[in-house]
């Protein structure tokens, strides 16, 4: 994958901001195999008519990232196209992609409260911390 000049430019800047020293915490000690094997077999497979899903784990990044900030859907997915700390975080290059629309997060957390994910998320997170 070639370097852009964003790209060059963010990993040689000085100085670590607060929201990228908070993702990187984050990064180091979320159970991240284990939450996404509790979502995993309620997660869309595909295969069918229309767009095929995002990926789990973009997704469960994304979820995550907006619940530590307090997002809004709409300003979820803003901010992936304004931070780059949240578009690593997440793993998305705006150069090969679109970032998830924020109808997507919406129907993905959806998911969650339905199958009442949430509270398996925030079990095993407590648990593993």
């Amino acid at each position: 994958m070639q370097t852009s000049f964003s790209d060059y430019e963010y990993a040689n800047k000085k100085r670590q901001t607060r929201r990228e020293r908070l993702l990187a915490q984050i990064e180091a000690i979320l159970p991240w195999q284990e939450l996404l094997a509790a979502i995993e077999p309620h997660y869309p497979k595909g295969g069918g008519r229309g767009r095929p899903p995002i990926g789990l784990e973009r997704m469960l990044r994304m979820y995550i990232a907006q619940n530590c900030f307090g997002l809004s859907d709409e300003a979820m997915e803003d901010a992936i196209y304004d931070s780059q700390a949240i578009r690593r975080f997440v793993g998305i290059d705006l150069g090969r992609e679109a970032a998830p629309d924020a109808t997507t997060l919406l129907k993905f957390r959806r998911v969650l409260q339905e199958r009442h994910l949430t509270e398996a998320i925030f079990a095993t997170i407590n648990a593993h911390l």
